[in-house]
C-alpha cells in the first residue's frame, strides 16, 4: 500500500480534472444489518469474498487527504453510504472528522453527510451527528404497510418500528435529514399517501425518490426475484447492469411517472416552498439551463462510488468489474476520476441516445434519465431507450405549464411559490366534478380537490 500524493501528478492531469465531484464512500462495503428484498447492493459482497468489509485507517486517511486535495471548490462534501454505514461504529466516523479538519485546506469549507437505514441511531449517534452538522438520508418507503412490504431485517420482519425510533432520535436531537424514499410495486400507486404521510407524521421537508429498476435476464429473473441476500443452499447472483426484464419489485415504466405526478399536484396546492422534492427542485433548474443532478445532466461521470477498501468505481450504480478505475491507495483519486475511461464513462451517457431521445421535445429537461436504466428498444427498436422513458415524458411534459410559471416568476426576482396562486384560482373554476388534472381519470373532488 502506498500514499498517493497530489506533488507527484502529472501537472497536464490536473487541467483535466473536474473541480468538483460527489464521491460516495462505503466503509462497510455492501455490509448491512437489514435485508431488504430490492437491495441488489447485498450481492456485491461476492466481489470481496474473502475480504473483511471494514475500511482501514490507512484507506480512511488516504480517502479523506485526497478528497481534499482533489477539490478545487471553496466546499467539499465528505460523503457515507453503504451498505449500511453505522455498522462502523461511531469512533470510526469521529476519526474520520478528525482527519477532515487535518487535512482541509485554508478557506475550505466541509459539509458532512450519511445515508442510513436508521436502525442504529441513537442519542450518542444523534449527539455526534448534530454537533458535525451532519446531513442524514434516512431511508423510509411510506407507512408502515408499505414500508415493510420490502425493507425487513435478517429475519424477514418489517423494520418500520426500528426506524421510526432512530427518527425520533433525530429529531430529538435537530438533526437535519432528508427522507430517502425508493419507488417500488408496493408504493407506485400511492404517491400522496406515501408524500403526506413524509410531511405531515415525518415533518419532512426535504424529500428525494429513487425508482426501483432491477433488471435482470430470462434465465435470472426467477432467482433475482427471491432477493439479493444469501439464501443457504440457494443460488445467489452478483447483479450487474445486464438484461432486458425487471423483478416483480421494480416500478413500472409509465406508473413512475404518474407517482411523480400525484405527488406534484399534491405539492402544487400549499407546500411550493415548503417541501422541497428533489426531482421539482432539478427540474426547475433545468429551466435556467442547470443540472445539477447526474440522473437528467447532459453528461454524468462525477459520482464516483468508493469502496471499503479503496476500490474506486465510476457509479454507485456501477460497482461491477468493468468500471473499475483503480484503488486510491495505489493512484490518487484526481487521477481515476479525471482518466480516460471515467471521461468516456460520462460522456456515453450523451454520445449514445437513441434517436427517438435526441429529437424528445424535453430532452432538455431528462437528456435520456440514467445510463443503467437504458436497456429496451425505442419506438424504432434502436436498442439502449430507458425503461423509465414513458413515465419521466409524462411527468416533463405534465409539469411544463406550471414549471415554466415559476421559472418566469424567479426570472422577475420573485419567489416560485406564486405558482401556487395560480393554481387556486384554476381550481376555483373547476367544477368539482370536472376530471382532476393530474390524469389519473378520477373525479376533482375525489383525487387532488380533496385536501388533507
Amino acid at each position: 500500500m502506498t500514499n498517493p500524493s497530489l506533488a507527484d501528478l502529472n501537472p497536464a492531469t490536473m487541467s483535466k480534472a473536474p473541480p468538483r465531484f460527489h464521491l460516495l464512500a462505503k466503509p462497510s462495503g455492501s455490509t448491512c444489518n437489514l435485508d431488504c428484498a430490492y437491495c441488489f447492493f447485498l450481492s456485491k459482497e461476492a466481489l470481496y469474498p474473502n475480504a473483511k468489509s471494514r475500511m482501514s485507517e490507512q484507506t480512511l486517511e488516504n480517502y479523506i487527504r485526497q478528497l481534499l486535495e482533489a477539490h478545487r471548490t471553496p466546499t467539499v462534501t465528505i460523503a457515507w453510504q453503504g451498505g449500511e454505514p453505522t455498522l462502523m461504529g461511531l469512533d470510526f466516523f469521529k476519526r474520520s472528522v478528525e482527519l477532515a479538519y487535518q487535512y482541509r485546506r485554508p478557506g475550505q469549507a466541509l459539509e458532512f453527510t450519511f445515508q442510513t437505514n436508521g436502525v442504529l441511531l441513537d442519542d450518542d449517534w444523534c449527539a455526534f451527528l448534530k454537533e458535525h452538522n451532519f446531513l442524514i438520508g434516512l431511508s423510509v418507503d411510506g407507512p408502515q404497510e408499505i414500508h415493510d412490504t420490502y425493507r425487513l431485517n435478517k429475519g424477514g420482519q418489517g423494520t418500520f418500528k426500528q426506524v421510526m425510533r432512530g427518527w425520533e432520535h433525530l429529531r430529538k436531537r435537530e438533526v437535519d435529514y432528508n427522507i430517502l424514499c425508493t419507488v417500488n410495486a408496493a408504493n407506485e400507486r400511492h404517491g400522496r399517501k406515501v408524500y403526506r404521510f413524509f410531511r405531515d407524521e415525518l415533518k419532512a421537508t426535504f424529500v428525494q425518490f429513487i425508482p426501483i429498476v432491477e433488471r435482470a435476464t430470462a434465465e435470472t429473473l426467477p432467482i433475482a426475484n427471491l432477493g439479493w441476500s444469501e439464501r443457504p443452499g440457494g443460488q445467489r447472483l452478483l447483479y450487474t447492469q445486464s438484461g432486458s426484464l425487471v423483478t416483480e419489485r421494480s416500478v413500472g415504466g409509465e406508473q413512475y411517472g404518474r407517482f411523480l405526478i400525484d405527488i406534484y399536484e399534491e405539492w402544487l396546492r400549499g407546500d411550493v416552498g415548503k417541501v422541497f422534492v428533489q426531482l421539482f427542485d432539478v427540474t426547475l433548474q433545468a429551466y435556467f439551463g442547470e443540472h445539477l443532478l447526474c440522473i437528467h445532466a447532459p453528461t454524468c461521470g462525477y459520482g464516483p462510488a468508493l469502496e471499503h477498501n479503496g476500490d474506486l468505481y465510476s457509479c454507485d450504480h456501477f460497482v461491477e468489474p468493468d468500471f473499475l478505475l483503480g484503488n486510491i491507495n495505489a493512484t490518487h483519486m484526481i487521477e481515476l476520476v479525471s482518466s480516460a475511461q471515467q471521461r468516456r464513462f460520462g460522456d456515453n451517457k450523451r454520445d449514445l441516445l437513441t434517436a427517438q431521445c435526441r429529437a424528445c421535445e424535453v430532452r432538455g429537461l431528462c437528456h435520456g434519465g440514467c445510463p443503467k436504466d437504458r436497456f429496451v428498444p425505442s419506438r424504432d427498436g434502436e436498442a439502449g431507450h430507458n425503461y423509465l422513458c414513458e413515465g419521466l415524458y409524462r411527468f416533463f411534459t405534465h409539469t411544463r405549464p406550471t414549471m415554466s410559471i415559476m421559472a418566469r416568476l424567479v426570472q422577475q426576482g420573485k419567489y416560485a411559490d406564486g405558482v401556487m396562486e395560480v393554481v387556486r384560482a384554476d381550481d376555483a373554476k373547476r367544477g368539482r366534478n370536472d376530471p382532476c388534472p393530474c390524469g389519473n381519470g378520477k373525479k376533482f373532488k375525489a383525487c387532488h380537490g380533496a385536501r388533507g
